[in-house]
């Protein structure tokens, strides 16, 4: 049977799908922003601190997250926790989701970067009277992000694919907007080629952002 191809039907909808984006854009830049922020605590935590407590905490926290699925986490943050008088709306559960997600995954990216400076540039550091945090920030957290910073890249990438999996409680991202069209139009193909291809050009925009974010502020020079 023949199958006439309407994207006019999907575009009627532009106004669904733009705030779809932005809620995806929001979930990237903020709990990307924050899972790194936490990346690098829990970086310093297992690799360069000195509290064996603080070391075995972090340990668990990263074994629990990468072993078990983001679904069951986000139902957990968004089910679970008011069932403790934790309230929390849609979009405030899927924030703390993906930051708790790649605050783990990007705590063991940072922690490999560490392990890879040279002990000699921990023992200059030291060798000027800095202390251990003067140490890490100045000498040790700059070239490590400069070793891992294309995985890093690509974690926020795998990330931002990865909240698709909010629409299932509801928060009005890009594929709850794919969902909620195809439920109107019933064309399948034609939302979801849109929805593929937009989240193809969010990919190349955040992997060109990070790049130049890392030419900036990691590398120290402008993107070629």
């Amino acid at each position: 049977m023949a199958y006439t191809f309407d994207f006019v039907d999907v575009f009627k909808y532009t106004d669904v799908l733009a705030k779809g984006v932005a809620f995806t854009a929001v979930l990237i830049g903020v709990g990307g922003t924050l899972g790194v922020a936490v990346g690098i605590f829990g970086a310093w935590a297992r690799g360069y601190s000195r509290v064996k407590a603080l070391d075995w905490i972090v340990g668990a926290y990263v074994e629990l997250v990468r072993n078990t699925p983001f679904l069951i986490q986000l139902f957990f943050i968004f089910f679970g926790l008011p069932s403790l008088g934790v309230k929390l709306t849609e979009l405030q559960a899927a924030l703390i989701a993906m930051v708790f997600n790649l605050g783990a995954y990007s705590t063991e990216i940072i922690r490999a970067g560490i392990q890879a400076i040279p002990r000699g540039q921990l023992e200059a550091g030291a060798s000027l009277a800095m202390s251990r945090i003067q140490v890490f920030r100045h000498v040790v957290l700059r070239p490590a992000l400069q070793k891992i910073w294309p995985a890093l890249s690509s974690q926020l990438v795998i990330v931002m694919f990865g909240s698709a999996v909010c629409s299932q409680i509801a928060v009005e991202e890009l594929t709850f907007a794919a969902n909620f069209i195809q439920s109107r139009n019933f064309r399948a193909f034609e939302v979801y080629f849109v929805a593929t291809a937009v989240y193809l050009g969010l990919a190349i925009l955040l992997r060109q952002l990070m790049r130049g974010i890392g030419a900036w502020f990691v590398f120290g020079r402008r993107a070629p």
